[in-house]
């Protein structure tokens, strides 16, 4: 199972570092997070302001 990014991302960037396999990038409107890279860690959970990366 992946996590991805729901539309309450305020796009602050804040998960994006935390990744270790560098699966998520910034999109036009909100972070995205790659499938085919995440490892299901849940690092980004843990630094997202707004709870927006969730499981897949």
């Amino acid at each position: 199972m992946t996590h991805i990014i729901n539309d309450d991302c305020v796009s602050c960037g804040a998960c994006a570092p935390e990744c270790p396999v560098n699966a998520i990038s910034e999109g036009p409107d909100k972070y995205h997070i790659d499938p085919e890279a995440c490892i299901d860690c849940g690092a980004c959970v843990d630094v997202c302001p707004v709870d927006a990366p969730k499981p897949e």
